[in-house]
This record gives C-alpha cells, sequence and structure tokens, in this order.
C-alpha cells in the first residue's frame, strides 16, 4: 500500500490501483513518481508477466494532471511542478517495457488520466467510462503523449477532432474508433480485464515481449522490408533461443498446456 496507490499480485499479474479517489486519482508529480516506482519493480520481476492499471473508487480511472496541485505550487514558488521523467502514471513517456499493461478504465479517463490509459497495450473499458483530452480549454496541451499517441492510434481527422476541441467520447465511441478494445459493463469490468490477462499468460512471455517489441519498434518505420530485417529486436532473439521456445511444441506434439518458464 503505497502513499497515492495499492498493488496486489494475483500469481503472475500485478493490479495497480491509482489510490486519490477524493480528486478523481489526479495525479500530482509525487504520486507520478510513486507509480513510476512500482512499474520499474513491475519491469525488473522474472515472477510478473502481465500487469493490470485502474482507479480507486467508482467515479474515475483517473482525471490526469492534478491541477489544483499545480495552481497551488506555482502560486507558492512562482515555478511550474517537474514531474518524474516516466510522466503520467509512471507510464505515458515509458519505452523500455516490453511486458503488457492493461489499463482497465472503470470512469473518467481525462487528460493524463487518457494518456495513461493509451500508453497500455489493451483498454478494457467500463461501459460508463469518458475519454477526452481536455488541456487545450485549461490553456494547456497533452504533454505526456497525448497529441502522438492517439493520432498514430485512430485516423487523423478523429484524433484532430478530440485534440483541438477536447471534447468527451465514450467507452462505446472509443471502441468504435479504435482506441478501447472491449467494453464492458461496469460490474464486469476487473473480470474482463483478468480474462485478458489469463488470455496472454496462455502465451509464452518470451513471445508476447518478442511480439511487443517488435510491434513498438516498427511501427514508425513505413518501409516493410527494412521494419523486418533491419531493425534491432532483442525481444525476439532472446525468444528464439530461449526454453519456452522448445517447450511450446513440445507441448502442442504431447497435447498438454505447457509449462512455461520465461526465459
Amino acid at each position: 500500500m503505497g502513499e497515492y496507490s495499492k498493488t496486489e499480485t494475483e500469481g503472475r499479474i500485478l493490479i495497480v490501483t491509482i489510490n486519490r479517489p477524493e480528486v478523481y486519482n489526479a495525479l500530482h508529480p509525487m504520486a507520478n513518481q510513486e507509480l513510476s516506482d512500482i512499474f520499474d519493480g513491475f519491469r525488473e520481476n522474472p515472477d510478473l508477466w502481465v500487469a493490470i492499471i485502474t482507479g480507486a473508487g467508482d467515479k474515475a480511472f483517473s482525471a490526469g494532471n492534478d491541477l489544483k496541485y499545480h495552481a497551488d505550487y506555482r502560486k507558492k514558488t512562482g515555478k511550474l511542478p517537474v514531474h518524474p521523467p516516466r510522466r503520467m502514471g509512471g507510464l505515458a513517456s515509458r519505452f523500455d517495457l516490453e511486458k503488457p499493461v492493461i489499463a482497465a478504465v472503470n470512469g473518467v479517463a481525462m487528460g493524463g488520466g487518457f494518456e495513461i490509459a493509451l500508453a497500455c497495450d489493451i483498454i478494457v473499458a467500463s461501459d460508463k467510462a469518458t475519454f477526452a483530452l481536455p488541456e487545450p480549454k485549461v490553456g494547456l496541451a497533452a504533454g505526456s503523449g497525448g497529441m502522438q499517441r492517439l493520432s498514430r492510434m485512430i485516423p487523423l481527422k478523429k484524433a484532430m477532432g478530440m485534440l483541438l476541441t477536447g471534447r468527451h467520447v465514450s467507452a462505446q465511441e472509443g471502441f468504435e474508433l479504435g482506441f478501447v478494445t472491449e467494453v464492458v459493463p461496469n460490474h464486469e469490468l476487473m473480470n474482463a480485464a483478468r480474462r485478458w490477462a489469463r488470455d496472454i499468460l496462455a502465451c509464452s512471455p518470451m513471445s508476447v515481449r518478442a511480439t511487443k517489441q517488435v510491434v513498438m519498434r516498427s511501427l514508425d518505420t513505413p518501409a516493410l522490408e527494412t521494419a523486418m530485417h533491419n531493425l534491432d529486436y532483442p525481444a525476439f532473439v532472446a525468444m528464439t533461443r530461449s526454453e519456452d521456445t522448445v517447450e511450446g511444441p513440445r507441448a502442442f506434439a504431447e497435447k498438454r498446456k505447457p509449462d512455461w518458464k520465461g526465459r
């Protein structure tokens, strides 16, 4: 139990809950640093293979940057508060994590909260969830990857319609636009997120990490031949040399479930 978050483990799954419901799980630099430390630990822990991040309470995943703290800090110091390098949720500016992360969006995901979700690999949304990047309405911009990620995930004109107006988008519209993976009734949200996590765990973690690394590193390479043959994918190389790449075909031939080692 952290000061601003709580964690629990279920086998190889890490569940992280942003725990500031009194401010709609808004985040200030201290909370972001705490979450960054948690995901540093997740990255390094060989026993944890998948993470789920959600918000405490029934109203918000995260309202993003804690603007009240932001304003108070600037009034007192004359300076802007400095967020840690990994930015919102310890995920928004993290590019060294090959393990998959699932966002279980239980309510409002605004600004930096939406940017946390966009930084995850899968977004499972409650039918009560709402998404927006409303920073222009308060004289800011989505500086933790929202502008770059959203415009890569959905058609550009749809992304610009959201980015330039800050309009709110429902979970169902997010699914139709393509940035939400699945929409479920609110009471089924965490079960659905766990189901996705279990489906991932049924696969070799070496294969999962290789797949994520190849996809993410090749996104910005327009030439298919270059993406396939000229980029560096160490997780893919590690997979080809792993015990799992022997165990998988063997288990298939023996008609049993594989015993993945993750090495």
